[in-house]
C-alpha cells in the first residue's frame, strides 16, 4: 500500500518539484513587488529619492552646515573648491579649503575672490554649529560637517545677501517636496471620493460632479493658480500661506484621477461582489474603500508618483512668479526667483543649482512611476 501511494504522489507531482514540499502561494502584491524589482532604473530612483527624503525632508538641519538665514560677509561667492592636494602638490587625508578674501575689480566693478594658499581650513565632520530644532521640536547644534575658523565652506556658493546656498537648497527641498506629497494626498482623497460617488451614484450627482470637472479643466492652469494665490492675504504668516498654497494646488489636481476612478467604478459596479454589498445595504463609503479601491490600487499608486512632480512644479511656478511662497520661507521656487535676471545668471551661474534639484526630483518620480506602471500592467 505504501509503495502504491508513493508511486501515486510521484505521478501527480510536476517534474522538478519535491512531492512533500507545500506549494507556495504567490499573492498579487508579491508578483507586483517582484516585477518592480526587475526595473533597475526605478529601483535606483527609489533609493535616491529615499536619500533625498532623509537628507532634505527629515534632517536638513543636521546635513546643512549653516542656518538657511545666516548671513556671511561674502556676497555672490562662487562654490568652494574642496581639495585634497595643496598648492605644493602634497596630499592630505583630511579635505580642506583655502581661506579667501573678496576684492572689488576696478575695471569691471565686480567682486573677485582672492585665495590665500598659505591658509588651509580643514573640513571636519560632526561639528557644533548654529542651533536648530530638528523636526520642529528637537533642539540641537550638531552638524554633519563644517570648517575651522570664522570663514565657511560653501559647496554651492552664496547668494546676493551672503547666505549659504547649499544649506538653503536643502531646506527649500523640504518645503517643495512636502507641498508635493501633502498636495497629492489631498487631491488623491478628493479624486477617489468624488470619482467614486460619481461612478456609483450616477444620475444628477454624476452629472453635477462631471460638469464641475469640465469647468475646472477648461480654465488654464497657471492663470487659475495665479488667481487663487493672489486671493491669499499678504499679511498671513508664512505657515498659513504654506498650507493655503498646498490646498490650492490640491483643489485643482483631483480632476484627472476622479475621471479615471469614475470609469473604473462604472465597470466594477455590476460585479457580483459589489451587488452583494449593495444588497446587504453596505454604506457607500464602505463599498468604495473596502471593495472597489483595492481592485485598482496599483493604478492609484502610479497616479500618486506621477502627480507629485506636477505639484512640485506648480509650487515652483507660483513662487517663481512671486505670488506663491515668499521669504523668509525658503522653497525651490523662491530660490529660482533669484535667478530671473539674465545678467545675474551670467555672472553667478551657481544660482541655478536649485533648478537642478527640481529637475532631479521630477525625473526620480517619473522613473519610479514608470516602474510601478510596468509592474502593475499584467501585459507588459
Amino acid at each position: 500500500m505504501g509503495a502504491a501511494l508513493s508511486s501515486l504522489e510521484e505521478s501527480t507531482t510536476p517534474p522538478g518539484v519535491h512531492p512533500h514540499l507545500e506549494a507556495r502561494r504567490e499573492t498579487q502584491w508579491y508578483l507586483f513587488r517582484q516585477k518592480f524589482r526587475t526595473h533597475k532604473l526605478a529601483r535606483v530612483s527609489l533609493w535616491v529619492l529615499l536619500f533625498l527624503v532623509v537628507t532634505c525632508v527629515l534632517f536638513p538641519e543636521f546635513f546643512s552646515p549653516y542656518s538657511p538665514q545666516r548671513v556671511f560677509d561674502n556676497q555672490n561667492l562662487p562654490p568652494s573648491r574642496v581639495r585634497f592636494f595643496d598648492a605644493d602638490g602634497r596630499f592630505s587625508f583630511v579635505p580642506f579649503v583655502y581661506a579667501f578674501t573678496q576684492e572689488l575689480d576696478r575695471e569691471t566693478f565686480q567682486r573677485i575672490t582672492v585665495v590665500d594658499t598659505e591658509d588651509k581650513r580643514s573640513i571636519r565632520i560632526f561639528v557644533l554649529g548654529d542651533s536648530y530644532r530638528m523636526l520642529g521640536f528637537i533642539p540641537g547644534r550638531l552638524r554633519l560637517f563644517g570648517v575651522e575658523g570664522d570663514q565657511g565652506v560653501f559647496l554651492f556658493g552664496t547668494d546676493k545677501l551672503g547666505r549659504d546656498l547649499f544649506s538653503r537648497t536643502l531646506h527649500a527641498t523640504r518645503i517643495s517636496m512636502t507641498i508635493g506629497l501633502v498636495g497629492v494626498l489631498l487631491s488623491t482623497l478628493l479624486g477617489l471620493l468624488l470619482g467614486g460617488v460619481s461612478g456609483l451614484q450616477g444620475g444628477w450627482v454624476d452629472g453635477l460632479i462631471q460638469r464641475a470637472i469640465d469647468v475646472i479643466l477648461s480654465i488654464p492652469t497657471i492663470p487659475l493658480w495665479m488667481a487663487l494665490a493672489a486671493s491669499i492675504p499678504r499679511n498671513w504668516s508664512p505657515l498659513g500661506i504654506y498650507f493655503m498654497i498646498t490646498i490650492i494646488i490640491s483643489l485643482i489636481g483631483w480632476t484627472g484621477l476622479a475621471r479615471t476612478v469614475r470609469g473604473k467604478f462604472l465597470s466594477l459596479r455590476k460585479e457580483d461582489f459589489v451587488l452583494a454589498a449593495v444588497g446587504f445595504n453596505a454604506p457607500m463609503l464602505s463599498i468604495i474603500t473596502r471593495h472597489l479601491i483595492p481592485n485598482f490600487l496599483s493604478y492609484v499608486l502610479v497616479s500618486l508618483t506621477l502627480s507629485v512632480p506636477a505639484m512640485i512644479l506648480g509650487e515652483t511656478a507660483l513662487s517663481f512668479l512671486g505670488i506663491g511662497l515668499q521669504p523668509p520661507v525658503v522653497s525651490l521656487g523662491v530660490l529660482i526667483q533669484q535667478a530671473q535676471n539674465i545678467q545675474d545668471i551670467t555672472l553667478y551661474p551657481w544660482l541655478l543649482i536649485p533648478g537642478g534639484f527640481v529637475v532631479i526630483i521630477v525625473l526620480l518620480y517619473n522613473f519610479i512611476g514608470d516602474g510601478l506602471r510596468d509592474a502593475a500592467d499584467p501585459y507588459s
